[in-house]
C-alpha cells in the first residue's frame, strides 16, 4: 500500500478520511488533585466532611440537650469547646451543624446544576427557545441571593426545603449559561465540523463530542457553587430564615454567639473555623481544577 506524503508547507487535513473527528484533549482531574493546591483543598474538605459524617462518634453529647452549664469554658465538664448560653455542647452543635449544612448543599447545588443544564440544551439548539430561557435566567438573576431567600421563605416559611429551593434556583442560570456557552463554542470547533462532514448526526455529535468538552468548566463551577451555597445557607440561618431550630447549622450557631462575643469568644470560634476550612478547601479545589482545564 502506497502512502502519500504531503508536500512541504501543506496544511494537515482537518479529519481522517474515515470521517472520524480528532477528539479534543481530555483533562486529568486526578492530576489536578495531586497538585499542592488540590491536595490541600481535598484534605480540608475531607476533614470537614468526615467531621460531619462521624459526628455521633466524635462527640457523646446531643446537640439539642440543655444543661445548667451556660457559656462554660472549653474543656469544662467534658465539653471540649465549652457550651452555649443554654448549656448545649458546642462541639456537638458544630459537628451536627456541618452535617446539616452538607446535606443541604449536597442536594441543592446538584439540583440547580441539573435544572440549569436541562435548560441549556434547548437554548443552544433553537433561537426561540434560547430567547425564552435567557429571559427566565434574567428574571432569576434580577433577585440577589438574600432577596430571593426572603421571597421564598415569605411564601413557604423557614425550613430545610426553602433553603434547598433558594440555592437551587440561584444556581440554575449559572450552570445554564455556562453549559450553553460551552456548547456554542465547541459546536463551532474544527473537530465537530469534521465529524458532521464525515456523516455523524447532530445528536450523536452533541453527545459524543460537544458535551464531554463543554462539561469541563462545569466541574470547576460545581466547586465554586458549593462555596457560594455554604455562604448562602449560612446567611439564611444567620438571619433566622434557614433550617428551623433547634436543629443546628453553622450559621445559626454563629448567629446565637453574637451577643456573647466579648464574654465567650470561643462560642463563635467553632463555626467560624469550620466555615473557613470548608470554603478554603472548595476554593483550592476549584483553582486546581481550573488550572488543569486551562493547560
Amino acid at each position: 500500500m502506497t502512502t502519500t506524503t504531503p508536500p512541504p508547507g501543506a496544511a494537515p487535513s482537518a479529519a481522517p478520511a474515515t470521517g472520524r473527528a480528532a477528539p479534543a484533549r481530555r483533562h486529568s482531574y486526578l492530576a489536578a488533585l495531586r497538585t499542592p493546591r488540590g491536595l490541600t483543598g481535598l484534605a480540608l474538605v475531607a476533614l470537614i466532611v468526615l467531621g460531619g459524617l462521624l459526628a455521633p462518634l466524635l462527640t457523646g453529647h446531643d446537640p439539642t440537650e440543655q444543661s445548667g452549664l451556660g457559656l462554660a469554658a472549653p474543656g469544662a465538664a467534658g465539653h471540649p469547646l465549652g457550651t452555649d448560653d443554654l448549656g448545649r455542647d458546642l462541639l456537638a452543635r458544630v459537628l451536627y451543624g456541618i452535617r446539616t449544612d452538607l446535606g443541604v448543599i449536597a442536594l441543592a447545588v446538584p439540583l440547580g446544576a441539573l435544572l440549569g443544564c436541562l435548560c441549556a440544551l434547548p437554548a443552544a439548539a433553537h433561537p426561540v427557545a434560547d430567547t425564552a430561557v435567557q429571559r427566565i435566567f434574567d428574571l432569576i438573576l434580577a433577585f440577589p441571593g438574600l432577596i430571593l431567600a426572603l421571597a421564598v421563605t415569605a411564601v413557604l416559611g423557614p425550613g430545610r426545603l426553602p433553603v434547598v429551593l433558594v440555592i437551587a434556583l440561584a444556581e440554575i442560570p449559572v450552570f445554564g449559561r455556562q453549559l450553553r456557552g460551552g456548547i456554542l463554542v465547541q459546536r463551532a470547533r474544527e473537530y465537530v465540523v469534521a465529524a458532521r462532514v464525515g456523516g455523524t448526526s447532530a445528536p450523536r455529535a452533541l453527545v459524543r463530542h460537544v458535551l464531554p468538552n463543554a462539561a469541563d468548566p462545569l466541574v470547576v463551577q460545581l466547586a465554586l457553587s458549593l462555596t457560594v451555597a455554604v455562604f448562602l445557607e449560612g446567611a439564611m440561618s444567620f438571619l433566622g430564615v434557614g433550617v428551623r431550630p433547634p436543629e443546628p447549622t453553622l450559621g445559626s450557631v454563629l448567629s446565637q454567639s453574637m451577643p456573647y462575643l466579648s464574654d465567650a469568644p470561643q462560642y463563635a470560634a467553632g463555626p467560624l473555623l469550620a466555615v473557613t476550612a470548608l470554603v478554603l478547601g472548595l476554593s483550592l479545589l476549584a483553582d486546581a481544577l481550573n488550572r488543569e482545564i486551562r493547560r
